[in-house]
């Protein structure tokens, strides 16, 4: 398998990652997609940090399946390990299952506000683009898919955004209203409630 990553130089990522202050919501804007997001929307990531435990980070990933609201819901809790300095680093390993651990970089970050991040993987199959609000500005989306291909050495092929369709019920539901403003609620009810 060491083979699938040969041809591509080792991703770089950001100098400084602040554990405390990624911790938190995050939503996910879009993915280059594991075989549970080829279809998800409305997917959220809230970091929390533990003290006392195995691993350093506890990773609730919640998604509704297809469309938005009326598809079911589905949860991939994870477990992370923060490597090198616990308090400061960007390289982390991510175990969605059983004692498998995957490289986890943060490869873009917004140093200053913590507002939107990248994860990337070695062999490029696949990234993660998140921000702190269910949208992302147009500009900023545009240059880190651009960051993405220039800096990092990505082929976007089959980077598909996540729709992110949002009620004051569906909010509620998902204990996401502190995360969530009113301006990010959608009008067009009708589109996925019955």
């Amino acid at each position: 398998m060491g083979n699938v990553c040969a041809s591509y130089p080792e991703l770089t990522a950001v100098n400084r990652c602040e554990t405390s202050r990624f911790m938190g919501t995050w939503f996910v804007i879009a993915v280059k997609p594991t075989y549970f997001e080829t279809t998800c929307s409305n997917a959220v990531e809230r970091y929390t940090l533990l003290s006392d435990s195995h691993h350093d980070i506890d990773i609730d990933f919640q998604y509704n399946l297809n469309d938005p609201i009326t598809s079911p819901l589905k949860s991939l809790p994870q477990r992370g390990w923060v490597q090198g300095n616990k308090k400061d680093s960007s390289n982390w390993k991510v175990s969605p299952f059983g004692p498998i651990r995957l490289d986890y970089p943060i490869i873009e970050l917004d140093q200053e506000n913590y507002e939107y991040t990248v994860i990337g993987q070695q062999s490029r199959k696949y990234l993660w683009i998140m921000s702190r609000k269910p949208t992302m500005d147009p500009v900023l989306y545009q240059r880190l898919k651009k960051d993405l291909v220039e800096k990092h050495k990505y082929d976007l092929t089959g980077l598909r955004e996540v729709p992110q369709y949002w009620t004051r019920e569906e909010r509620e539901k998902r204990n996401l209203v502190e995360d969530i403003a009113d301006e990010y609620l959608s009008l067009e009810i009708d589109k996925f409630v019955m």
